[in-house]
């Protein structure tokens, strides 16, 4: 029998050899690779069984009849959370509108698995939700177990780890959005120690969650500082909200709105409230401007075209193109996800649009009910240095005049803006899609600290520029932090399980 030997730089997942005995009535290849095939063995030396032989899933559907009266509460795949497996939001549907997708009956201590991209193998333990709810069609749903080889709480932990995720992967099928049946979710290996092992994992693994959660409270602290923060410095006390009856009715000049908006919200006591609060403030301390007198370039964004693997290169540039989604409300863009789009845009364009640090980008079409538009991101030179940027025509850039004004306290002080919902009564909304007003936008007065002089005093600008960064970067560490936590929690697990 001849013998073949491969390269050792090829990539064993990509070339390798399978024993027809080893052929499970597939012919996938994927199936077979060497990274899934040595998991399951080194799974199978150990006690354990296929998760079919110790749960029961659940095929109890909705007829849209039962349980509710006239709206229901729904668990869209999308809202499991990835990394702890809390439902992030459960909505209220009406049920004259209920989504075809909405079938699966959820009950407390029901298990629900993803089987479906893109957040197939997300999985969540319904332990402190209401009795009922109903759940998409891309759930699989655990609801009875063997409890005398399995504890339901090790299940959960144990189907998240890498080692579950794994099979999940090589018994999916399908094109762009590989789905996993719920007979083959029912054909992974469930690796079970014995049942004080399954305990020690589980509060192993909680208490790890615990200290993510004590970090995380840490970071979001410092996150509610920031605006405390500067508008501390600035000496503005923001009024209290009321939305009472007798708030709500108010009148205004009609020389105020004559050629303007008609839109209360622009003119309405909280705004009004709010704007005084920003604009009475020490005349001796700060110079006010309009934005708008702080700009020197002000230029919209362009979408281009889909990339192609062959294009010209004397036209076009491959660009990263920077959306709404990209804007980060905690901190500033996060380039860093599989959702980012790289696109061609011309190369006049990109001239024209002459990327440089420190511009700032104003997000202007799009937001949602619950997030309005108007958020701000600034440029750096690690995102430029990295990619060649562009941005959406969703997305509006300016730069600003740093003679009068440092580009990051700017920056930092419209986010406080946008998070005191100031920058709310500047847009309005069409066909669903909100829109920044830009002549509103540009004619928002800035706050600007000023020298006994009454030249602009840079060195307090940097001051609160800077501090705010620090505040970010402590609590950017915080959240790193947290999430290595689990992280390190679920190797540790692997190894308790596996016994390495």
């Amino acid at each position: 029998m001849k013998t073949y030997k491969v390269s050792s730089h090829i990539d064993p997942d990509k070339l390798f050899l399978v024993n027809r005995s080893e052929l499970e009535g597939r012919l996938d290849p994927n199936f077979y690779k060497p990274k899934y095939t040595n998991l399951v063995y080194q799974i199978s030396k150990k006690e354990c069984l296929k998760l079919k032989q110790i749960v029961k899933f659940s095929n109890e559907t909705w007829n849209q009849i039962d349980f509710f009266e006239n709206q229901f509460p729904y668990i869209e795949i999308g809202e499991v959370n990835l990394e702890t497996g809390y439902i992030n939001s459960i909505k209220e549907i009406p049920i004259s509108g209920a989504p075809s997708r909405a079938k699966m009956v959820a009950r407390a201590y029901d298990i629900l698995i993803s089987t479906t991209r893109p957040t197939r193998g997300a999985v969540s333990y319904l332990k402190d939700i209401g009795k009922i709810n109903i759940a998409s069609t891309g759930f699989s749903i655990i609801r009875n177990i063997k409890k005398e080889i399995i504890l339901r709480e090790y299940l959960f932990y144990v189907l998240r780890l890498p080692i579950l995720l794994e099979q999940m992967g090589q018994r999916s099928s399908g094109g762009n959005y590989p789905a996993i049946t719920q007979e083959e979710l029912g054909n992974i290996i469930i690796p079970l120690p014995p049942l004080e092992i399954q305990q020690q994992i589980v509060d192993y693994y909680q208490k790890a969650y615990q200290q993510k959660q004590q970090k995380e409270a840490e970071a979001q602290a410092l996150l509610e500082s920031i605006d405390t923060y500067l508008l501390t410095e600035l000496g503005i006390a923001l009024p209290e909200k009321d939305n009472s009856l007798q708030n709500r009715i108010f009148t205004t000049m009609l020389s105020e709105i004559s050629g303007g908006r008609l839109d209360p919200k622009l003119y309405d006591t909280n705004t009004t409230r709010l704007k005084r609060s920003l604009y009475n403030t020490d005349e001796n301390r700060f110079i006010k401007y309009p934005l708008k007198k702080l700009i020197v370039q002000s230029i919209s964004g362009d979408w281009g075209s889909e990339k192609v693997d062959d294009f010209d290169k004397q036209k076009y540039k491959k660009c990263l193109v920077i959306r709404a989604t990209e804007f980060d409300n905690d901190y500033n863009l996060n380039l860093i996800n599989p959702r980012i789009k790289f696109r061609l845009i011309k190369n006049e364009k990109l001239k024209k649009i002459d990327i440089q640090e420190n511009d700032l980008l104003i997000e202007k079409s799009g937001g949602s009910p619950d997030q309005p538009v108007g958020r701000i991101a600034i440029l750096d030179n690690k995102i430029i240095n990295e990619n060649i940027i562009c941005y959406s025509n969703f997305i509006h850039k300016i730069r600003i005049n740093e003679k009068l004004i440092n580009p990051k306290y700017l920056f930092s002080y419209l986010k406080t803006i946008y998070n005191i919902k100031l920058t709310e009564s500047m847009q309005s909304q069409t066909n669903g899609i909100r829109n920044l007003i830009m002549s509103n936008y540009f004619n928002q007065t800035i706050l600007i600290p000023k020298n006994q002089d009454n030249s602009v005093n840079f060195e307090k600008q940097n001051e609160i520029a800077e501090h705010i960064q620090q505040l970010r970067s402590r609590a950017k560490h915080l959240q790193e932090e947290a999430k290595n936590i689990l992280e390190q929690a679920k190797q540790e697990v692997e190894k308790m399980i596996l016994g390495e």
